[in-house]
């Protein structure tokens, strides 16, 4: 589950992580509201328009601007809510921007230069372990700096018995470059990012760019949080910050069903019981001249019911020219997924695309029986090659 930015700093801070300070807005008014009420509490004099979508690359689409002014925050929150963001990790479709947060002037003038930096906690699943990853390049992609200064990328692998030592933490610091003020500021806020990760159950914190401001000081100037879904059930404080609006509602109905489910860009939709069946099912598409469009696993307690909401989200893609129906039988009985085949017939109405249906295992023969004898137009399979050539010639 993703975090808008506004939300993740929130948790951060909760952790002792110092943040630019900011305030979400659902209007232009609001951010003005927001604008003063920072300029109260930091004395900050200009603000930072930022949209908040599930997507980096928000300032290159043109939603990270820059307001001198009041006037100058009402109408760039007026261009910006509302409108359709594309960046490179939205699609060229885009998102829609629902929320602004007005953040405070962090950039000011001082004794000494700003710097950003890059720095993110992560799974290492090669190792088992945590790392925190780190480069004095910050603010820009971490993959461009890792195709073309990869020496620049530092790691700190962390021993799952003891969490972040001290002594990592201060090596962090040291390979920054930093000293004095900024040294100790930044080895805080690597162990209380650290401890932010750990307790929030997150897959990844991302803080790009990390900063050092005039004063010394180490600010999270952004952040992307993503928490780990298995979690939720005890971070029930995070699982209310889900934003449906941001997913894409196929999966989000799939979620209503317990249906595992991944929209992708090909043609013929997947409908499998088990995560090994419908990664081998992609590739029997995919080896047969078709694209899959879909991964959805519909679990080991698949009925009726489910079968006919998996068909209903498939359908819901305009892009799908047949949908393959592949059930190994195991604790799934062969014959109720059968079934859901047809009440999604009747219920859905007359299906305009073919539907393959390859039923093995459990009452398989009883489940055939009821698909062949139903008077539906849905093609039979037996084995997986069988599927894959009716895939072939129907697609």
């Amino acid at each position: 589950m993703n975090l808008h930015e506004y939300q993740g700093k929130e948790l951060l801070k909760s952790f002792g992580v110092k943040i630019q300070e900011g305030i979400v807005a659902n209007t232009p008014d609001e951010a003005v509201a927001a604008a003063q009420k920072l300029t109260e509490k930091t004395g900050t004099s200009w603000w930072v328009v930022k949209a908040q979508i599930h997507a980096g690359g928000r300032g290159k689409g043109g939603g990270v601007k820059l307001a001198k002014s009041l006037d100058e925050v009402k109408k760039i929150s007026d261009d910006i809510l509302g409108m359709q963001l594309i960046t490179h990790q939205t699609g060229p479709e885009g998102k829609q921007v629902n929320k602004v947060l007005i953040g405070q002037d962090v950039y000011y003038p001082g004794e000494s230069e700003t710097k950003e930096y890059y720095m993110s906690v992560l799974l290492n699943r090669q190792t088992g372990r945590n790392i925190v990853m780190y480069s004095t390049e910050g603010g820009m992609d971490i993959e461009t700096v890792a195709e073309k200064t990869p020496h620049l990328i530092h790691k700190e692998e962390i021993d799952p018995k003891t969490g972040l030592l001290p002594f990592q933490a201060r090596r962090i610091a040291f390979n920054l470059g930093l000293e004095g003020n900024a040294f100790k500021d930044m080895t805080k806020f690597v162990s209380s990012l650290y401890t932010a990760y750990d307790k929030s159950d997150a897959s990844m914190f991302e803080i790009n760019p990390v900063l050092k401001t005039s004063d010394n000081q180490i600010l999270a100037v952004d952040s992307k949080v993503n928490i780990d879904d298995n979690a939720l059930y005890r971070q029930k404080n995070l699982a209310e910050m889900r934003d449906l609006t941001e997913e894409d509602p196929a999966e989000v109905e799939a979620g209503k069903y317990n249906l595992n489910f991944i929209k992708l860009d090909g043609n013929v939709g997947c409908m499998v019981n088990g995560a090994g069946l419908a990664m081998a099912t992609m590739d029997i598409i995919k080896m047969s001249g078709g694209s899959p469009a879909n991964f959805l696993d519909v679990g080991g307690t698949a009925n009726a019911e489910t079968v006919e909401a998996g068909f209903r989200i498939i359908l819901q893609d305009k892009n799908v020219k047949a949908i393959l129906l592949n059930i190994f039988g195991g604790i799934v009985r062969c014959d109720r997924v059968a079934q859901g085949v047809v009440d999604a017939y009747k219920s859905i109405g007359d299906i305009k695309i073919p539907v393959i249906v390859r039923l093995q295992g459990t009452n398989a023969i009883e489940g055939k029986d009821l698909i062949d004898n139903s008077g539906l137009k849905v093609h039979s399979a037996i084995t997986l090659q069988e599927a894959a050539n009716l895939v072939e010639k129907l697609v």
